[in-house]
């Protein structure tokens, strides 16, 4: 008999991420091992960042992706564009960007992305809320914390 073979990561081609693999090899173990039949990594809502100066933050789908996916008729979209309080008081004026691509009349945010200062650190903790289905009022209905950067996200109109 012939064993099965499993691959993970890289080899796959899809998301390039080293978290992605450790997730989906967490995954194939809980199948394996555990019992857990319907554990598969979930690829669709994966938070992705590019560290650059300054990062760039996604999760979710594009404008244009919404679109396809759901007619131009049932997007709406939401952004910002702001100096930061860190930059406040310098020189360097350098703008931070958000924007939420929502879904549907309850807009649900199917979408997040975002450029500027601390938007790598501000990603993962949106990110669990685009995951769990979480709509435009949902993140109006959340407390902002003033004054940071993430409180745009939740005081965006």
């Amino acid at each position: 008999d012939a064993l099965p073979i499993y691959a993970v990561g890289d080899v796959c081609g899809r998301a390039l991420l080293t978290p992605v693999a450790i997730a989906a090899g967490r995954k194939l173990a809980q199948r394996l091992f555990d019992g857990q039949v319907e554990s598969k990594l979930e690829y669709s809502c994966i938070p992705t960042v590019v560290f650059s100066h300054p990062p760039i933050g996604t999760v979710g789908l594009t404008e244009e992706e919404a679109v396809v996916k759901y007619g131009k008729d049932h997007v709406k979209t939401y952004t910002t564009s702001f100096t930061p309080m860190y930059h406040a008081v310098t020189k360097r004026k350098t703008k931070c960007l958000m924007k939420l691509v929502c879904f549907g009349k309850e807009e649900k945010v199917v979408g997040l992305h975002m450029q500027g200062l601390g938007c790598d650190e501000m990603l993962q903790g949106f990110s669990v809320a685009v995951k769990m289905g979480a709509t435009k009022k949902d993140f109006d209905n959340t407390v902002a914390i003033h004054p940071t950067s993430s409180e745009e996200l939740v005081t965006i109109r």
